[in-house]
């Protein structure tokens, strides 16, 4: 993270976007009478309909509410005992080097990065699909995918505390925590990825995509299966698919969430293994059931602040700033903002 330049969350982070899983609802949430307003109909449609359910519905909802109150000062004291008692069991994957990557996609950067580098000829080396701008690129070598998931498997049958991704995926690993944000995630983000983002999104923020939150979901038969319709908190999303053996689950997509039509299109896209998918953060998308085996996807959300700070994508306001752990939400204050060139602006 830059030295001197603060991120900040939105306060919208305590009261919108609270998902509901047993109703497959995200609601936003002031008070009781609020909540009965704004979502009473959506509850009823779901199954919602008796005052003993809406009340666990009630009780669910203030209860992630207090755990968002509580994640910095939680998530800060889980990294602190992981950094001084896990054993690590691949020390190596948590550095980036060239030989993680696969070769094509090395080979993608190099194109990116080179004098007259231009969108149409970057479409050579990437497969797209329909007009919805997700694409899809090898990203990493079969066999750091493996030593990677073998390292996580080890966190996840170890005694460390661990924090879940988000409210909608109750198995996973936060990589900031497990420490790999500054050595892997970050160059992985600014020397490799930007450089790419900044041809295929230069209108949401990909030429100056500057914080994100990492994390690696995993679904299994008898944990999470599949995952709910839903956007991101970002402004570009990379989904790469780790291993292991698993069938089904395709990722399914739907409209950009600030330009939705009357009868919105999906389209489902195969996971492979070790490639990526990349979309903006605010295209509608979710994953099928798996039908066997388990799967583990890296999620990256990469968040641009000069784009973010003029509108929050999860509350569509003038974001309400609040001070956070780490890159936080991917804000900035003005003031915070040392003086520099905003590649945004140019592009």
């Amino acid at each position: 993270m830059s030295a001197g330049r603060p991120f900040r969350s939105c306060a919208c982070f305590f009261s919108d976007n609270i998902f509901l899983r047993r109703y497959g609802l995200h609601v936003r949430y002031r008070d009781q009478r609020q909540l009965r307003r704004d979502h009473g109909r959506a509850l009823r449609e779901r199954g919602c309909r008796s005052e003993e359910e809406f009340g666990a519905a009630l009780r669910e909802i203030e209860a992630e509410v207090q755990r968002r109150k509580q994640l910095i000062h939680q998530s800060v004291e889980r990294k602190a005992i992981i950094s001084e008692c896990y054993q690590r069991k691949h020390p190596e994957v948590y550095v980036l080097q060239d030989s993680f990557l696969a070769p094509e996609f090395l080979e993608i950067v190099r194109y990116c990065t080179s004098p007259g580098a231009h969108l149409h000829g970057l479409l050579c080396y990437v497969e797209s699909f329909s007009d919805k701008r997700i694409y899809r690129l090898p990203v990493f070598t079969e066999e750091f995918c493996q030593a990677f998931v073998d390292e996580l498997e080890n966190f996840e049958q170890s005694d460390m505390p661990k924090g879940r991704p988000n409210t909608m995926n109750n198995y996973g690993v936060l990589l900031n925590e497990l420490g790999m944000d500054e050595t892997f995630i970050t160059p992985l983000r600014e020397r490799y990825l930007r450089p790419i983002t900044a041809l295929l999104y230069p209108d949401v923020g990909g030429p100056c995509l500057d914080s994100h939150r990492a994390f690696v979901v995993k679904y299994s038969l008898h944990q999470d299966l599949d995952l709910s319709s839903h956007y991101d908190n970002a402004e570009v999303t990379l989904n790469v698919s780790l291993g292991k053996d698993f069938t089904e689950g395709n990722l399914y997509f739907g409209d950009f969430n600030q330009d939705p039509t009357p009868v919105p299109k999906y389209i489902e896209i195969e996971h492979v293994g070790a490639q990526g998918l990349l979309h903006r953060g605010g295209q509608i998308h979710g994953a099928l059931p798996i039908a066997s085996g388990e799967r583990w996807n890296l999620i990256i959300w990469m968040r641009a602040s000069a784009i973010r700070n003029q509108l929050c994508p999860m509350c569509n306001k003038k974001p309400e700033l609040v001070e956070a752990e780490g890159f936080g939400d991917g804000f900035t204050l003005e003031e915070d903002t040392p003086e520099t060139v905003n590649l945004c602006s140019l592009w």
